[in-house]
């Protein structure tokens, strides 16, 4: 449904899902939140903004490829659980990097891990959506 009221709001509500979905993402590997939460909001904001200006139109501005999209986040959880192996450790075995940032806290890979279901729940919710929408 394109209304005025509805293309404004979108336009200025997108950046705000996706700042708090990476709020959550970074947040939620020490407390409650995380990769899946933080995904679904940032694929909520997407996914309202298809339903307003159109998919192609989405996909055009964005240029987004949902399967592409669920590789990479694969493709970064994947390595996060590799890592320690190459350690001599266990499979998913938690490491933490020297470098601390601000805000976010130690780097690691649970945090590594976090960032590659992010990506992937965003991949998998715009396919879903552009599936439907489309046919």
């Amino acid at each position: 449904m394109r209304t005025v009221i509805f293309e404004t709001a979108i336009k200025l509500l997108l950046p705000l899902f996706i700042a708090f979905s990476l709020f959550l993402l970074f947040r939620g590997h020490n407390s409650p939140g995380g990769g899946f939460i933080g995904g679904l909001l940032a694929a909520i904001g997407l996914f309202l903004r298809a339903m307003v200006f159109g998919t192609k139109n989405t996909i055009a501005t964005y240029k987004i490829r949902p399967i592409g999209i669920i590789a990479i986040g694969l493709s970064v959880a994947l390595v996060s659980i590799l890592i320690p192996l190459f350690s001599g450790l266990p499979l998913m075995t938690g490491l933490w990097f020297d470098l601390t940032l601000p805000l976010i806290g130690k780097l690691g890979t649970p945090l590594m891990f976090d960032i590659g279901v992010y990506i992937v729940v965003i991949g998998v919710v715009l396919n879903i959506t552009f599936i439907l929408s489309n046919g």
